[in-house]
């Protein structure tokens, strides 16, 4: 029997087959064994592991019952989820499942609050946007916004991750969804402060050139005290795991905090501007 080789990196389609074979393979199980299990056909599986065929969500969710992953951060619904939105970037999918588990998360962005502090309405005036200009249809764009949610679920856990966030001014002045969704987004901003494990800081536009990033950038410490950087500009992402060019962007961070506002110079002037979205 012919075996065909899978190359994961060059779909999120074929990342998912060749998910659904390791795990298979790794319990010993031919695909008609796995077939039986979630109620297919050998060769439906076997489309679905070859890339030939789209799993459906009823297909995810099934091999999650499987495997035992439902509701787990690396869940086949997750991944199927992250498919359907068509818009995200290389590498973004593996970050995530990196994120889900990570011990520290530090992140920048400017522009737009990032997806693991924003509220829901927030995350729709974004997701109807997008509808409307004709970037994704309405059903993606409820997905989009249903994802955005399972996202920040996954760092809702019994020792959650420290999450240190620094927001370029812009991020905090660009009005999104009109006041009131504003005025939501900023106070979820100050009881995110609040937090235990967290640390919000707003990089002032005075620090003008000795700003370090002039994109998101999204630094993970994981369990083993690994790093792993993400990058993106509008249509690349890059997933980096060489210390070599890991640790630049680490020091760069460090750099960004110190020129930062500290956190309650930070909430002070949210503050100041929530009052001016009432």
């Amino acid at each position: 029997m012919n075996r065909k080789e899978l190359n994961p990196d060059s779909s999120p389609q074929a990342a998912f087959g060749a998910r659904l074979r390791s795990l298979r393979e790794s319990r010993g199980w031919k695909q008609k064994d796995l077939a039986e299990r979630m109620a297919y056909t050998a060769s439906h599986i076997s489309s679905v592991e070859t890339g030939y065929k789209l799993a459906t969500l009823r297909f995810s969710r099934t091999a999650d019952q499987v495997f035992g992953l439902v509701g787990a951060a690396e869940s086949f619904e997750r991944q199927f989820r992250e498919i359907r939105h068509g818009a995200l970037l290389e590498g973004f999918p593996e970050y995530l499942g990196h994120e889900g588990r990570a011990a520290e998360i530090r992140l920048f962005e400017s522009g737009l609050i990032p997806g693991p502090l924003q509220t829901r309405e927030y995350a729709q005036a974004l997701a109807d946007s997008a509808m409307q200009r004709g970037v994704i249809t309405r059903e993606q764009a409820d997905e989009r916004v249903s994802f955005l949610i399972e996202r920040q679920a996954a760092l809702v856990r019994t020792l959650p991750p420290m999450v240190i966030v620094v927001l370029d001014e812009s991020c905090i002045r660009r009005p999104i969804g009109g006041p009131e969704v504003m005025g939501a987004q900023l106070d979820r901003l100050v009881e995110f402060a609040e937090l235990p494990n967290t640390v919000l800081q707003v990089a002032p536009y005075d620090i003008g050139e000795r700003r370090p990033f002039d994109r998101a950038v999204n630094l993970l410490t994981l369990q083993d005290r690994s790093v792993v950087s993400y990058v993106e500009s509008q249509t690349q992402g890059h997933l980096d795991r060489e210390l070599t060019s890991v640790l630049p962007l680490v020091r760069a961070y460090h750099q960004l905090q110190a020129e930062a506002l500290s956190q309650a110079d930070s909430v002070a002037v949210i503050n100041q501007l929530r009052k001016g979205t009432s």
